[in-house]
């Protein structure tokens, strides 16, 4: 017995767990945006079981300013991830691939925004991750930097490097279709 999924019934198990990332991720971009302003500015105490189990509130004790910047890292990448999921979402329910004709402008436009937003992902952790080091250097006791939500740095500017790749072959495909219309 053979079974056979068709491109179409997998761009829609797609669809379905893009939405559920989707939904995961705006929680967390939520909860980590809700936790910073209830510790900042109605109960400091509430930075020792921050977002996910996160124990910021040394940092928070050390300087309210540097935990408003780390905890800025933190949702920035938390609310690119959401918007980069939004996107997908969007293509897949608007069905902006067409298949037939795979080398298209909308697609194009959707693999170099993606691609953008991996590499600001990237560089965001990055940053994040230098700031908890040198909070670090400064005695500051500061949780791991998974709990941060701050990891894979390398992964997201590798993977955004290749996605850029991808449109740039993208956008050289459109060009050879073009100018193959344009010779019949």
């Amino acid at each position: 017995m053979e079974i056979k999924i068709t491109t179409k019934q997998l761009l829609m198990v797609l669809l379905i767990l893009s939405w559920i990332i989707f939904i995961g991720l705006c929680i967390e971009a939520g909860g980590l945006l809700s936790n910073t302003v209830y510790a900042l500015t109605i109960n400091p105490a509430a930075a020792k079981s921050y977002w996910m189990g996160a124990d910021l509130s040394n940092l928070l004790q050390y300087d309210r300013g540097y935990f408003l910047v780390q905890t800025f890292f933190m949702i920035v990448v938390a609310v690119l991830k959401a918007l980069m999921f939004d996107r997908i979402i969007r293509t897949l329910h608007n069905k902006k691939l067409n298949m037939a004709k795979p080398f298209n402008k909308d697609l194009t436009r959707f693999v170099s925004l993606i691609s953008y937003m991996a590499l600001a992902i990237g560089f965001f952790c990055m940053w994040g991750n230098k700031y908890a080091e040198w909070l670090i250097q400064q005695h500051v006791n500061m949780p791991d930097i998974h709990l941060l939500g701050l990891e894979g740095a390398s992964i997201w500017m590798f993977m955004g490097v290749t996605l850029l790749v991808i449109a740039q072959i993208f956008k050289r495909g459109i060009e050879i279709q073009t100018e193959n219309e344009l010779t019949v």
